[in-house]
């Protein structure tokens, strides 16, 4: 959806790095991922090094109108956390977005601000080096592998 490098802060969980490999192995792109340690170093170094932060949240600005101010021109660390994010990230943040006024999910408000920023939810891109290929098909699935060129549909 047009993210490409993701960042685990705090507890490193080695699972979660290891399936984004697998999936960026297995349907191509060039979608990196590291652990950090230490968030809010992390976000600091990133905005000396001119990079914008936005913080989705159920408080703060309107979605649709802060969303549509961010340009895509100057790299963007998102930032996404339950209740344990700390005080100190809408003060560091260049934008607090509400996703809704409500507790949601942190998936869900990362999709809907990357397919708003992105405008609109990807095609059907082919990422260079999948291995995996999903074509659209409306009533079940066409997956091409291309390691061994055959085509699963069900």
């Amino acid at each position: 959806m047009g993210a490409n490098h993701f960042v685990l802060c705090g507890d490193n969980d080695d699972k979660v790095l290891e399936t984004l490999t697998d999936v960026t192995e297995t349907f191509g792109g060039t979608f990196t991922s590291e652990h950090h340690p230490k968030p809010l170093g992390y976000l600091r170094h990133f905005a000396k090094q001119g990079g914008k932060i936005v913080h989705l949240t159920m408080y703060g600005e309107d979605f649709e109108s802060a969303t549509s101010t961010i340009s895509t021109d100057t790299p963007i660390a998102v930032v996404v956390g339950g209740a344990k994010v700390p005080g100190e990230i809408y003060k560091l943040a260049d934008y607090n977005i509400a996703v809704g006024h409500q507790p949601h999910s942190e998936v869900a408000a990362l999709a809907l601000f990357m397919s708003e920023l992105m405008g609109g939810v990807a095609d059907s891109e082919q990422f260079p080096g999948a291995r995996l290929e999903v074509k659209p098909h409306p009533s079940g699935k066409v997956v091409i592998d291309h390691d061994d060129d055959s085509v699963t549909s069900q």
